[in-house]
């Protein structure tokens, strides 16, 4: 399954989409509000958000999502001691979809 950072693309079987640009700001709210479980991680090393995602996803196109949620702008390196929120992603979809 191919994910893009712009457009509308599949996420899960049942043709669940969204777009990254309404989602991120939808994400970020979410997560200052608490409406959605999350959990958090500090960067020790060298690390890349889609590197991440693709850990904690299993998906590494998933990246914006950990990154708007965090509030670190769209980079996919991030220097060590960087505070990574980590959503739940199917309370994500739901929030998006």
């Amino acid at each position: 399954m191919a994910f893009r950072r712009y457009g509308r693309d599949s996420i899960i079987n049942q043709g669940v989409q969204f777009g990254t640009s309404e989602s991120s700001f939808i994400i970020r709210r979410a997560v200052q509000l608490n409406l959605i479980p999350f959990t958090t991680t500090t960067i020790l090393g060298q690390t890349r958000l889609d590197t991440l995602s693709g850990k904690i996803y299993g998906h590494s196109n998933l990246w914006w999502i950990l990154a708007s949620a965090s509030g670190i702008g769209w980079g996919l390196q991030v220097p060590p001691g960087t505070r990574v929120v980590i959503p739940d992603l199917e309370r994500v979809i739901d929030l998006i979809a």
